[in-house]
């Protein structure tokens, strides 16, 4: 099966923060994360994407750039988004299918927004999905905490379906591209 890590809007002035908005919830386990799973893609030769969102930093500069502490190989692809899915407007859809992708892993900023959005769109558009638990963030809004944004997302995107595909949420220390789809049908 072909499979693909999509690591999504990852950006220096999103996980850092600016003087308007505090970094997300647990920036440096994030960064690690994200660094561990994308060393297991790179092992297994699987797809590796980056999105980036024309939103962070006005799309320009250092802060606009993926964070620097990722180790962002090579051989990643990286497109750039004006909308919160990342599917729209974008070349993701035809990479993914050109590749024959069929299971994605997901990771980044912001849970509630992005990750949520792309873990949804990817189902419907013939993808079964691992949502990394701790491998997406966010910041606190007037309401909740990161923290609970994110415990609400990993709870309602576990099992999410439409109909012939669905999410799952597991966390970085297991074999995340060893997918239990099938096991759950």
């Amino acid at each position: 099966m072909n499979q693909a890590l999509l690591v999504i809007d990852a950006q220096q002035e999103l996980i850092e923060g600016n003087k308007a908005e505090e970094s997300v919830f647990k920036k440096d386990e994030l960064l690690n994360n994200i660094n561990t799973v994308i060393s297991k893609a790179i092992e297994l030769d699987h797809l590796i994407v980056f999105i980036r969102d024309l939103d962070v930093a006005e799309g320009k500069g250092m802060g606009f750039e993926i964070h620097q502490e990722i180790k962002v190989p090579p051989s990643a692809k990286i497109f750039d988004k004006k909308a919160t899915n990342s599917f729209y407007g974008t070349p993701l859809l035809e990479e993914l299918k050109k590749n024959q992708v069929e299971h994605l892993v997901i990771m980044g900023c912001k849970t509630e927004h992005c990750i949520d959005t792309a873990v949804r769109a990817a189902t419907v558009s013939g993808f079964d999905v691992t949502l990394v638990e701790d491998g997406h963030s966010t910041t606190s809004n007037t309401i909740l905490s990161g923290e609970q944004i994110i415990g609400h997302h990993n709870k309602v995107l576990h099992g999410h379906y439409n109909v012939d595909h669905f999410s799952m949420v597991r966390k970085t220390e297991v074999d995340l591209f060893q997918p239990l789809h099938d096991s759950n049908r």
